[in-house]
Parts: C-alpha cells; sequence; structure tokens
C-alpha cells in the first residue's frame, strides 16, 4: 500500500486519490451555488494530481513512458455526469479518484464529489492515452501500476474488532 501525501496534490493510497478543494466566489453562479462547469474543473484537478502522484511514486515508470510515447498525454474522450446535490461558497469539497477500468488505449475513472459523506457530483471518465496526436496503448509500465491501484481498492479490508 502506497500513501504519498501533499497538502497541494491531495493524498494517493489504499487504491484511491483525495483531493480537497474549497470553494470560491468565482466557482459560483448569482445565486451562491457552485457552477455546474466548475466540478469539471475540480474532477480535472483530481485526475492530474491522481496521475502526478502515481508517477511520484513510480518515476521509471513514467521516465519509459516518456521513452516510449514521446509527449504523451491524457485527454478525456467520454463523461457521465450525475449533479445531485448542490455545493456553495467556502463549502470544503473532497474530489476522489479511483481507476475503474483499464484497458489498452484508454482508462476510466470513477470520481465523487463529496462534502463530508454527502455525494455531491459523481462521474465515469473515459480517458484517452495520446502521443503524436493519435490514441496510442498506454506503455505497460503505466498501465501495470494503474492496474494494481485498481486491485488495492478492490481488496476488502478486514472489519475492525471483528473475530
Amino acid at each position: 500500500m502506497s500513501h504519498h501525501a501533499n497538502s497541494i496534490d491531495g493524498l494517493l493510497g489504499d487504491g484511491l486519490h483525495k483531493q480537497l478543494v474549497r470553494v470560491y466566489y468565482e466557482d459560483t453562479d448569482f445565486s451562491g451555488v457552485v457552477y455546474h462547469a466548475s466540478y469539471l474543473r475540480f474532477m480535472e484537478r483530481g485526475r492530474t494530481n491522481y496521475l502526478r502522484l502515481l508517477g511520484a511514486d513510480h518515476r521509471a515508470m513514467f521516465e519509459q513512458a516518456e521513452a516510449e510515447a514521446p509527449g504523451f498525454a491524457f485527454v478525456v474522450r467520454h463523461m457521465d455526469i450525475s449533479f445531485k446535490k448542490p455545493a456553495h461558497m467556502d463549502d470544503v469539497l473532497e474530489i476522489v479518484t479511483r481507476p475503474e477500468e483499464v484497458k489498452g488505449a484508454s482508462i476510466t475513472l470513477h470520481q465523487k464529489v463529496m462534502r463530508g459523506d454527502e455525494l455531491l457530483v459523481e462521474a465515469h471518465v473515459q480517458v484517452a492515452f495520446v502521443s503524436g496526436g493519435r490514441a496510442r496503448p498506454i506503455p505497460k509500465p503505466l498501465r501495470i501500476a494503474m492496474k494494481a491501484d485498481q486491485e488495492t481498492q478492490s481488496i476488502p479490508s478486514p472489519l475492525v474488532g471483528e473475530g
């Protein structure tokens, strides 16, 4: 189990990434409710920092991916999103990102925007791996790290006080 904490980049561990975001005036509409497009920015930060911390934990792996596919990037290809409850100015939100499905040239991430125990927004985001302007297979070391992260999340942990 890998834990990599940074107050700016969030926390990576137990198969998921958590990122705190405070809602500012600029994130809201005229009524003080978070504007729907702001959630897309919050989730982008979560995805970016998930990949950043995955790379920090696996620096050699990212260097190998760069050698195999120079100038690689991840681009959003498809997103299903549900807006369940509103957030307001000054709320502290937690963006939770976990790998859901890892394929040859794409990964699907499950993202949640939480306020405490309340689910505000939920999305399934398919991100394609692109190099040289074209979709390419995700280099094996990177795919393995994402799958390992996915498997870590699916392992049930024993209940405290059991037995």
